[in-house]
């Protein structure tokens, strides 16, 4: 399961660590729409994402969305070279308009 720091952000900030996949999106999806709807800023932190599919592309997406149908800000940092790669091979980068800031990891480069 995906761990995230402040589940019930007040202070607007999600950080997502580990998996964003069709196994962790649901609980995820619950967590977003929540923080969206308490405050009228959500900082989304992807820098600890260490493996993302389809899903969690769509849950992106969607969030998204949702955001910008309740006139609410939504930005997307940290984004970790997994959540860039897909980005890139989807065409999405400029859907979400953040700058595509890389977390360097070097733990990731030793295996």
């Amino acid at each position: 399961m995906t761990n995230m720091k402040n589940e019930h952000p007040q202070n607007g900030r999600v950080v997502i660590e580990d998996g964003l996949t069709i196994y962790t999106v649901l609980a995820l999806k619950e967590t977003l729409l929540t923080a969206l709807l308490k405050t009228d800023e959500v900082e989304l932190d992807l820098s600890g994402v260490s493996e993302i599919d389809g899903a969690g592309l769509q849950l992106l997406v969607m969030i998204k969305q949702e955001s910008l149908a309740l006139g609410k800000v939504l930005h997307f940092t940290g984004h970790s070279p997994v959540v860039v790669a897909l980005l890139d091979l989807s065409g999405l980068a400029g859907f979400f308009g953040d700058p595509l800031l890389m977390v360097h990891n070097p733990a990731h480069e030793s295996k």
